[in-house]
């Protein structure tokens, strides 16, 4: 490891000489707003997904909130979310009107469990929102099953999951609609960015109105329909084309160091790892682990230069979300006891950083640390 090095991130994206070139050019075309860029970045995703349709958004949460809208999520519906995600999964939920209920994840990699979902149907259920988490699928079989079974749309939350696939198939294209997110930790990044997938015509053609003002093209001032601007900019597309063309070996780095993490770490007592979705693919968000006190392991490896994080923050104890509790006037049990596996992700997990600019030596530095934490504990 260079020596001289004191601090390593939890992210680091990897921008090179070709984004720069690309933005470079895009301004000097004085392409500022949507324009060629943008199509030719859409083009290549929807390639790469082998999906139809697909339109940009400012980033994921609000790429989620435009995929509920198409399928018309509402005042009075209620949306079946993960309590271990992120809290934009929630949110875009609430922006619509509609109501999120949590549900509990699996013990072995932390993706929604349907099982737990069948006793919180209600009438006013209108949708599932598997979340592929931490950069593996949830089980889509599971999922797709369960939403044909109860009439339920699917919108996949697939923030984490550009090259993540189940059986196959790539995540974000089994339900009526998926979405991404190219923030800066992501997979591929364009700073602040998002994508909604779709396979269905006319879900497309009220993504292109909710996006655009209530109208299909620019310049026409007569709105058919009510619309908001959801656009990005040819500047984000640039960065995403080059970050595109280097996407496999972005994924084969990330892969590389998720298996050094287990070559170090896979037989150290005192830590367990998440298993990955059987017919999925893993594109390595982070490194997981689980250990008994993570709070305390956290604040050793940020003492020694590592920045780390935990397990998301269940969303059933957000205090932003009291008025949901049935101990509030609201309709769901929000105890612990009913989200045992995600209180104890939060308490006990701990996410190690993977990024294509880590160096060897960087990981065994952080196993390293992570054995004497666990040697001294």
């Amino acid at each position: 490891m260079n020596m001289q090095k004191t601090f390593l991130p939890q992210v680091s994206p990897w921008f090179g000489e070709e984004e720069i070139a690309n933005v470079v050019s895009t301004l000097k075309n004085n392409w500022i707003t949507e324009g060629p860029m943008t199509k030719e970045f859409g083009d290549k995703l929807n390639k790469l997904m082998n999906v139809e349709y697909g339109v940009f958004a400012p980033n994921g949460t609000l790429a989620l909130f435009l995929g509920l809208l198409a399928l018309e999520i509402g005042t009075g519906d209620e949306v079946l979310v993960p309590d271990c995600t992120f809290i934009g999964s929630a949110n875009s939920v609430l922006l619509t009107g509609a109501k999120p209920v949590f549900i509990e994840v699996n013990n072995y990699n932390y993706q929604i469990d349907v099982k737990k979902a069948k006793k919180l149907l209600t009438t006013r259920t209108k949708a599932i929102m598997p979340v592929h988490l931490y950069g593996m699928s949830a089980n889509m079989n599971e999922v797709m099953e369960f939403a044909r079974e109860n009439n339920l749309f699917v919108i996949e939350d697939a923030a984490q999951g550009v090259g993540v696939n189940y059986n196959n198939k790539h995540v974000g294209t089994f339900g009526d609609v998926g979405c991404f997110s190219f923030f800066a930790d992501k997979t591929i990044s364009t700073g602040e960015g998002g994508y909604v997938v779709t396979n269905n015509e006319n879900i497309y053609k009220k993504l292109l109105l909710l996006r655009n003002q209530g109208r299909y093209n620019r310049g026409s001032f007569i709105h058919p329909a009510i619309g908001y601007n959801f656009r990005i900019t040819d500047m984000q597309a640039a960065v995403g084309l080059a970050q595109l063309e280097k996407l496999q070996q972005i994924i084969n780095r990330k892969f590389e160091i998720y298996s050094l993490y287990l070559k170090y770490l896979n037989e150290v007592p005192g830590l367990n790892f998440l298993k990955v979705e059987k017919g999925s693919n893993i594109v390595p968000f982070r490194f997981l682990i689980f250990v008994e006190d993570a709070e305390a392991a956290m604040k050793f490896l940020e003492e020694k230069g590592i920045q780390s994080r935990s397990f998301f923050y269940p969303m059933h104890k957000q205090p932003c979300f009291n008025f949901l509790d049935i101990h509030n006037g609201g309709s769901q049990d929000l105890s612990d006891n009913n989200f045992a596996n995600s209180v104890y992700g939060y308490e006990h997990g701990i996410c190690l950083p993977i990024y294509p600019t880590l160096a060897d030596d960087d990981v065994k530095f952080i196993c390293d640390t992570i054995k004497e934490f666990l040697l001294n504990e």
